[in-house]
């Protein structure tokens, strides 16, 4: 078939990627072409990129109110700011499913928004166990959603130290989200959303390196989102 060949080469390039970086590595690229899978990493905390379906939840609820917080959420990675919007979602199980809801109007039907803390120090919501794939897929379609126009804003004004992977890219809305597992290794993760005059293509990036810390697993981020770049005009883009 026409999109096989194209297809192949990417995971071929890919591949020759993956062997040079000494990290657990995942792209996923939710395009025209459906939804396709990189690497040898697929699933894990989202940390901090939930804040985005976070936020939509929280403009759809108070609109007024949040907007500020969302700015800090997004733009700064707030914590703070971010358990504030997830406060005036309501309780615990009424937050998880209003940010559900926003994944599900992203045709993101799988991922169960943790409502409970399940590590000490660390945000019931950011230990959401959310798929590449099913990020990916989300990312593609955030220009669609309703209340999702402030949060795309912000992701075009992330701060510069999270100026990382796609970040800052031409046409790139995006967000990032890192923390330690319980061995201590750092995974960083983002969700990018890339728009041309056709459409958007979603993508997740996401690292985990040997090394453990936080700066090399950015470092490998660069390195995805450079292949990403270099590979833009091979994900057909999707309109709304």
């Amino acid at each position: 078939m026409p999109a096989a060949a194209p297809l192949d080469a990417l995971a071929e390039s890919f591949a020759a990627l993956a062997a040079t970086i000494p990290a657990a590595v995942g792209v996923a690229v939710a395009s025209a072409r459906g939804i396709r899978l990189f690497g040898n990493w697929s699933a894990g905390p989202a940390w901090s990129t939930i804040k985005v379906p976070l936020s939509i939840a929280a403009l759809r609820t108070e609109p007024d109110r949040a907007a500020a917080l969302v700015n800090k959420a997004i733009i700064q990675s707030d914590n703070t700011a971010a358990e504030q919007l997830w406060s005036m979602l309501g309780d615990p199980s009424a937050a998880s499913h209003a940010v559900e809801a926003v994944l599900h109007d992203g045709q993101d039907m799988t991922t169960v928004v943790q409502s409970q803390r399940v590590r000490d120090g660390y945000s019931a919501f950011g230990q959401t166990q959310w798929a590449m794939q099913a990020q990916a897929g989300f990312a593609a379609r955030l220009p669609c959603l309703s209340g999702a126009g402030p949060v795309l804003d912000d992701m075009h004004k992330l701060a510069a130290d999270q100026q990382w992977g796609l970040a800052g890219a031409d046409g790139v809305a995006a967000k990032g989200g890192w923390g330690p597992g319980v061995d201590g290794a750092y995974l960083v993760r983002q969700l990018a959303t890339v728009s041309s005059p056709s459409g958007t293509f979603g993508v997740a990036l996401a690292a985990q390196s040997d090394g453990g810390t936080y700066d090399a697993a950015v470092a490998t981020i660069n390195l995805l989102g450079d292949w990403v770049k270099q590979h833009r005009n091979e994900f057909p883009a999707m309109p709304c």
